[in-house]
């Protein structure tokens, strides 16, 4: 659910805010540290209070140019450079510039006399010394209870708290100040996180064996800001804290499509692909071709002129070459390019968080458009299922928010292959749902594949059997037979009952055309005979006729010959003189 602010409510004043540079940790106090106030940073041993403190300090005076002091009560100066160092950070070429002042304080606890005079007015005016010799805006203390720890008295105790951080306040520094964990509460005099204005929690934390560390705002006084744990790491490159996920489902999306390396796999969607910048989850049992199908994504994106970053948890880089030219489909041409990024380790080489602080590295430095995860059922081995559900969601709001395609591949087990259902429980997030499976028949197995969801578009809801040959993925035309569709050697039996039915069509075909063809010739020649017959009919009784009118014209010619000499035989008449 969202929620909109008024006009006049987005326009308040928001608290000051001192970006601490450290990544992750700005995201979630959304801006920083509060600006001129004291923030209490505390935790166990070995959690990395001052590292992270230091580097609070450094980032300040590397990016945005305030100067620091770090005021230690425990370790010297040149132990504290000495430790940070492997960091990258050098803190004596700081001091050397002027940006940094560090100062080791020893307290005594055999010199403390505790009385109601007792106060640190002489570590105020070193302090206050310290930060005006490099106009310093950012101060560290490390830690409170080398100060605190030899009083008694309570009353003494918060009255001196109470001073420090006012005075803190009046200085108008950014403070962090480091506490070690108390039994029951977050400090050990209870005390400093009343007076804080910030409150952070770090916890260092094994489960399974591995070794987690979490970070928590406990209080933020005149903000909002991230309530969850996170969990953070101490990296090569400093602190790097976690976000759970993005606090709003509020990034971009794309109408482009891509293919998925598959001809006959596009051809199923009805956009003929997959929307870019989505996430896509193909399941399946083992020996199904799922990297199969990986590899085949991550081709089609490098022939686009894409970078492609690819995590493998099961083979090695060498390996997964190899075995992807066997089947027609060469990766390291574009290894050699720069197109494709192998990053090949076991899920127990790291817990999650350094799995998922090892991606993002990556996606800064590699700027891939597009990441493929090789299976994600394998970081079940390092966390429990609703951290890899946690860490999972992470990772695909994060591959969301920056538009980025991502592909999943995980493995369902035996006892999950009816419900298709994986582990982690990450098909609900993901948009696109490709299912693989095998497909048993009379003495054989074959595979096959099926689109269970397509967001944003239409798709086919058959199965589509499928091989793996030596130009990559086929998908097969379905074949539907009398109890369904028909696959594998069962496929040919069909075909070639077909061709049989097909060959006994066409000869009964062939002799219907012949005995029709008798039939007309039997037809004509019968038609000829009458023909024949009708003509010496015609012809005879044309004969007949002509004979008939010759003889009709004789008995005229007869008769006028006859009348015509009947006529002359008459006598004359006889004379009236006679």
């Amino acid at each position: 659910m969202s929620i909109h602010l008024s006009s006049s409510a987005s326009h308040f004043p928001t608290l000051p805010k001192a970006p601490t540079g450290i990544n992750g940790l700005d995201e979630i106090t959304e801006g920083g540290l509060p600006k001129g106030r004291p923030t209490l940073l505390c935790g166990s041993a070995g959690c990395g209070k001052t590292l992270m403190a230091v580097e609070f300090l450094v980032r300040g005076i590397l990016d945005y140019d305030e100067p620091g002091v770090l005021m230690a009560f425990e370790e010297t100066a040149v132990e504290l450079a000495d430790n940070v160092q492997s960091l990258g950070f050098d803190l004596r070429q700081l001091q050397a510039d002027k940006k940094l002042r560090l100062d080791h304080v020893h307290v005594d606890r055999s010199e403390i006399e505790e009385t109601g005079e007792y106060d640190l007015e002489g570590l105020f005016i070193r302090l206050g010394y310290a930060i005006d010799t490099i106009g310093a805006k950012r101060v560290v203390l490390d830690t409170i209870e080398s100060l605190f720890s030899g009083f008694t008295n309570q009353a003494v105790l918060r009255s001196e708290i109470r001073r420090l951080f006012r005075w803190l306040k009046d200085k108008g520094v950014t403070t962090i100040i480091t506490a070690e964990r108390g039994e029951g509460s977050l400090t050990r005099q209870g005390l400093e996180e009343y007076v804080s204005d910030c409150v952070i929690l770090l916890d260092n934390r094994v489960i399974n064996q591995i070794t987690t560390r979490r970070l928590r705002i406990v209080k933020y006084r005149g903000s909002t800001h991230g309530t969850n744990e996170y969990p953070y790491l101490i990296t090569e490159d400093g602190i790097s804290v976690l976000p759970v996920t993005s606090l709003r489902l509020a990034h971009d999306v794309s109408n482009d499509i891509i293919s998925t390396g598959v001809p006959g796999l596009d051809e199923m969607f009805t956009r003929k692909g997959l929307y870019r910048g989505s996430s896509i989850l193909i399941t399946g049992t083992a020996g199904t071709a799922k990297t199969t199908l990986s590899a085949a994504f991550a081709l089609e994106a490098c022939r686009r002129g894409e970078r492609c970053l690819f995590f493998a948890f099961e083979e090695s880089p060498q390996q997964l070459i190899r075995n992807m030219r066997a089947v027609g489909m060469d990766l390291e041409p574009f290894l050699a390019q720069g197109l494709l990024h192998i990053e090949a380790s076991r899920p127990t080489l790291n817990g999650l968080e350094q799995h998922l602080v090892t991606i993002h590295k990556l996606l800064t430095e590699f700027k891939p458009q597009n990441v493929i995860i090789d299976p994600i059922s394998n970081l079940v081995s390092v966390g429990s299922i609703s951290e890899v559900r946690g860490m999972l969601t992470r990772l695909i709001d994060l591959l969301k928010v920056q538009g980025i395609s991502a592909l999943f591949t995980a493995l369902v087990s035996g006892r999950n292959a009816n419900q298709e259902m994986t582990e982690e429980g990450v098909s609900s997030l993901v948009d696109t749902w490709i299912h693989v499976r095998d497909l048993e028949g009379i003495g054989e197995r074959n595979r096959g594949v099926s689109i269970l969801k397509a967001r944003g578009m239409a798709h086919s809801n058959q199965v589509r059997e499928f091989l793996v040959t030596d130009h990559g993925v086929q998908l097969l035309d379905v074949i539907v037979g009398p109890a369904g569709i028909i696959t594998g050697a069962s496929r040919l039996t069909q075909q070639l009952q077909e061709q049989s039915q097909l060959l006994a069509s066409q000869q009964e075909a062939e002799r219907r055309d012949r005995e029709l063809e008798r039939k007309r010739r039997v037809l004509e020649a019968t038609i000829a005979n009458l023909r024949t017959e009708f003509e010496s009919v015609e012809e005879e009784l044309r004969q007949v006729n002509h004979e008939e009118e010759q003889r009709q014209q004789a008995l005229a010619t007869n008769r006028q010959q006859l009348a015509k000499g009947y006529s002359n035989r008459q006598p004359a008449s006889p004379s009236p003189n006679q």
